[in-house]
């Protein structure tokens, strides 16, 4: 496998090994410099690609993994020091058997971006709140649960634009075993609204409402076992209430691998 630095499509440093890699990158990234992976099959990967985001167990589809280091509006969904500095630390290696064992959030990822076709899951939405990262659907799977603020991180969320007909989908890239969901909707009340039920499409076919309140803090439900691959939350109702701005600050989705 192999970790690169690009810059104007080129590679300014690189390193590779069997089944794990790593880099120290000893500049400071510039704008267009794009981070990329290269997997050595299909199957899990355990990878550090900031030290700001940390590690995460992934699923890699066996294609190329690039990530775009954000600039500008960009990086408003990230940790301010995220990226930054003169000396940075990348890390990949074929996940250990054990680290995708037992039960599970199935839905985090803190490498997810609109430019990510490569690893999962992956979230992706009809509408975000003018463009902006801090309304990107990628925020929805961070594993950041801060609710009370919004339009900058730790408050990053996914934000619907006013559009009742806004959808969120969740793609695990494999089938898994899921039998709970947790969702925190943003909390920045009086600014904020909320919405009193969504709805769930699994691609098995069934369907599952969920009822909301206007609460800061997990909502949770359960159902039987469900084997899907993914996922779609739609039917957004929102609550009789002044504000305009309903969104989702976090989407965790329990269960196993099939």
């Amino acid at each position: 496998m192999r970790i690169e630095i690009l810059r104007d499509g080129k590679a300014v440093v690189s390193a590779e090994g069997n089944g794990e890699a790593y880099l120290v990158f000893r500049e400071e990234y510039i704008d267009g410099d794009v981070i990329r992976v290269t997997p050595e099959r299909k199957g899990f990967l355990t990878l550090q690609l900031d030290a700001i985001l940390g590690r995460a167990t992934v699923l890699s589809d066996g294609s190329v993994y690039t990530l775009p280091v954000p600039f500008g509006q960009k990086h408003d969904c990230y940790h301010e020091y995220a990226f930054k500095g003169s000396k940075h630390f990348l890390w990949v290696r074929n996940a250990y058997e054990w680290e995708t064992d037992g039960y599970r959030n199935l839905a985090l990822n803190v490498y997810d971006g609109h430019d990510n076709t490569a690893l999962f899951p992956h979230a992706k939405a009809n509408i975000e709140t003018r463009g902006e990262s801090v309304f990107a659907a990628r925020n929805a799977i961070d594993g950041i649960v801060a609710s009370d603020g919004h339009g900058e991180w730790p408050w990053s969320s996914w934000g619907i634009n006013r559009d009742p007909e806004a959808e969120l989908s969740l793609d695990f890239g494999r089938t898994v075993i899921i039998d709970r969901i947790v969702l925190y909707t943003r909390a920045d009340f009086p600014h904020d609204a909320w919405w009193t039920e969504g709805t769930f499409s699994f691609s098995d076919g069934s369907e599952l409402t969920m009822p909301l309140e206007k609460k800061d803090g997990p909502q949770e439900i359960t159902f039987p076992a469900k084997r899907v691959s993914s996922l779609k939350l739609s039917k957004l109702i929102k609550a009789d209430d002044p504000s305009p701005f309903p969104a989702l600050i976090q989407l965790e989705v329990y269960g196993a691998e099939a």
